[in-house]
């Protein structure tokens, strides 16, 4: 199963960068994950939310195929602790997932479409972080579940 972190907006610094390949690196002998920022065209840039929002879920839906995952990242979803996040992604690749994609979205939130396309919500937090600094984090969660999974001491209970 390939895991494709999507996030809306600009690159990354460097600090952030740094993080992400250690951290895709670390998971890469169980499972390849990649990050795809989502950027709007320059010209499409406006300060009409509505239209910002119908802009992120065209760039989204677009790029979805039948054989993704789609999990919304959300501080209004289902909070899940680390092992729970493992049994998740066991259970896609008990399915057969191809490609599971956790969506970081807009500033200012997804439309009803994108929540709709995605099969679950789950939430990092109830505190709202900066998006860079959620792509950070997902990533280390995404180490630490399948460390859980390969029983690696990287995860303490």
């Amino acid at each position: 199963m390939n895991i494709e972190i999507w996030s809306l907006g600009k690159g990354n610094e460097d600090f952030i960068e740094k993080g992400l390949q250690y951290y895709f690196q670390k998971t890469k002998p169980w499972n390849p994950v990649s990050l795809v920022i989502l950027q709007p065209p320059r010209k499409a840039v406006s300060t009409d939310v509505a239209r910002i929002r119908l802009l992120e879920e065209e760039m989204i839906l677009k790029r979805l195929q039948p054989s993704h995952y789609l999990v919304l990242l959300d501080e209004r979803g289902k909070a899940l602790n680390s092992p729970q996040w493992a049994r998740q992604f066991q259970q896609c690749m008990n399915q057969g997932v191809k490609t599971l994609v956790l969506l970081i979205g807009g500033a200012f939130g997804v439309t009803d479409a994108v929540r709709a396309a995605a099969k679950q919500t789950w939430s990092l937090s109830p505190l709202v972080f900066p998006h860079q600094l959620v792509r950070l984090i997902a990533a280390e969660q995404v180490y630490r579940a399948f460390s859980i999974l390969n029983h690696s001491p990287y995860h303490h209970e």
